[in-house]
């Protein structure tokens, strides 16, 4: 089935009041390196920290009353998002994620009620243990990025922030499985057929990236990042995700753990913002001079906040970090 706008306005209705109107905030400090409005859409602001509420919420309220459980692969805030939403409605959630997850991501899906089962190094393994649930248990799987409901939901983001601003002339979406991307892409485009949408992803593992310029969907090696939650492949038998992220993006554009660390930085000291290193990519592509100049406003969504904050702190003051085998070396913001 081909996602079409309706389906985003009913997925609006869906959410409505829970996981809805997020502020639009501007950047004073990125909208002077952009030459236009620099706009931040405030995923953060969400009740678990991220904006796959919205597709998990899209998903789970579509659900028959009969259905025994939910279950899900994750990197953290799908998980978080889907158990929220099953819990709400009374259903078992098991969440299963790599190894490669963060504690705080593991410990923030647990207090909301889920079972969370760690298995293997890669999203793969984690999806391919919430497929066997579903064979074994009789769990109904909400995919991370392929998914109807889920896309439809994601895509209300882009609804809101052309309702606030009708102008906006390029957004910059974080790009990992493509849902977010292909609901923004596919709101923005119905609206504002010329707009630019540019997805944005870490260089290393980057899969929906891979895939578009390989024409067909590829598996990538998966490896430690600051935007840990960007990571993970798109299923070899992707549906929706890629062919949507394939026609609909303008351009797919990657950005080093160097630059991620400096947008992070940016967020924090300039606009006192703590956010994930997935929810800076936006910004780190236009610092590092990436992208195509604009012609005139641009967003970019904030897309969660649930990282370690000892770890946080040590990025923010220039120390050295290790996230999973990967060593970040420090930076002194201004220095």
């Amino acid at each position: 089935m081909a996602l079409e706008l309706h389906h985003i306005l009913e997925a609006r209705h869906r959410i409505r009041g829970v996981a809805d109107n997020t502020p639009l905030i501007p950047s004073p400090f990125m909208s002077n390196v952009a030459g236009h409005d620099f706009l931040m859409k405030m995923e953060t602001m969400q009740p678990v920290g991220a904006f796959k509420l919205r597709g998990a919420m899209s998903a789970v309220m579509a659900l028959p009353d009969d259905v025994r459980g939910v279950t899900c692969c994750s990197t953290g805030n799908h998980g978080r998002g889907v158990s929220f939403a099953a819990n709400r409605r009374g259903m078992r959630a098991v969440i299963c994620m790599s190894e490669l997850v963060p504690q705080a991501k593991i410990d923030g899906i647990k207090a909301l009620g889920a079972d969370v089962r760690i298995i293997g190094t890669t999203q793969d393994e984690a999806m391919q243990e919430s497929q066997r649930l579903c064979d074994a248990e009789g769990l109904v799987e909400i995919s991370p990025f392929d998914d109807l409901h889920v896309i439809s939901g994601q895509g209300t983001i882009g609804l809101e922030m052309l309702e606030a601003r009708p102008d906006l002339d390029m957004l910059l979406v974080p790009l990992s499985g493509g849902g977010l991307a292909a609901g923004i892409a596919t709101a923005a485009k119905a609206i504002n057929p010329q707009i630019t949408v540019i997805g944005i992803t870490m260089d290393r593992g980057a899969a929906m990236h891979a895939s578009i310029h390989a024409g067909e969907p590829v598996e990538v090696p998966e490896f430690a990042s600051l935007a840990d939650s960007l990571g993970g492949g798109i299923g070899l038998g992707n549906q929706l995700s890629y062919p949507i992220c394939r026609d609909l993006l303008d351009d797919t554009i990657l950005v080093t753990e160097s630059e991620i660390l400096h947008a992070m930085q940016v967020m924090f000291y300039e606009d006192r913002i703590v956010a994930e290193g997935a929810s800076v990519v936006g910004q780190a592509a236009m610092l590092a001079g990436k992208l195509p100049t604009p012609n005139g406003p641009v967003g970019t969504v904030i897309t969660g906040r649930n990282l370690d904050m000892p770890t946080f702190a040590k990025l923010m003051t220039g120390q050295d970090v290790m996230i999973g085998d990967l060593e970040v070396e420090g930076k002194t913001y201004g220095a």
